[in-house]
């Protein structure tokens, strides 16, 4: 059973005690007597819009998927993300964790499709304890590149599930939900990397990247 302590605690990457995370939750949650649901909506819309959403050249190694390093870097993907988030909610005290599944995603590009070897994405993203119930939270596709895809941006008011875009804003499927993965209360760089190597083995560069020579941006589709 999975104590209380155990999903507020600082990891080796949910390093929630370092300057870096500090920082970034108080700027994202001024004042600290606002309420948890307050404060895990402040710190998703932080981390969905002030962490620019890249899958391409995305550091993998050790120290780029610290909660620290990304709060620095402002830039990762779903994992990233999700690292960053589960640490700054457990700064509030509010208990979190990081989840993995997968996603079909209709509308990446042919590119993004080679990449990750499909359209069955690897995606990850949280769980947070508000209210005496868990909720799913995904803060990750930020607003500019939403509207770059024509996708409305994921939002969360702290009282429902916030977990997948179905459609776009010209009604085509965007992203199937395809079954759960993982739960990660203390997320291990090797148990990522070999999950994340297991379903995307030609993603990687190295062992510590991911493929570099593209751009979400640039593949945008052009939209009237």
């Amino acid at each position: 059973m999975t104590t209380a302590s155990a999903l507020l605690a600082a990891t080796d990457l949910l390093d929630h005690e370092s300057d870096e995370v500090r920082r970034f939750v108080a700027a994202a949650v001024p004042d600290p007597g606002v309420s948890d649901r307050e404060k895990a909506v402040a710190l998703f819309y932080a981390v969905r819009d002030g962490v620019f959403y890249e899958v391409y050249g995305a550091d993998m190694s050790h120290e780029g998927l610290r909660a620290s390093s990304v709060a620095t870097a402002k830039t990762g993907f779903c994992l990233h993300k999700s690292i960053l988030y589960a640490a700054a909610t457990r700064a509030v005290g509010i208990p979190s964790r990081v989840l993995a599944g997968e996603v079909r995603n209709h509308l990446a590009s042919d590119k993004l499709k080679d990449l990750v070897g499909g359209e069955v994405f690897l995606h990850w993203l949280n769980e947070v304890w508000l209210d005496g119930r868990w909720l799913k939270t995904t803060p990750v596709f930020n607003r500019m590149l939403c509207k770059l895809y024509g996708i409305a941006p994921l939002e969360f008011d702290g009282t429902a599930d916030a977990v997948y875009h179905p459609y776009d804003e010209q009604g085509r499927q965007h992203m199937e939900f395809v079954g759960a993965v993982a739960s990660f209360n203390d997320v291990e760089h090797a148990a990522v990397i070999d999950l994340m190597r297991g379903r995307h083995p030609n993603m990687f560069a190295s062992a510590t990247a991911v493929r570099s020579g593209g751009s979400l941006v640039d593949e945008a589709p052009t939209r009237g």
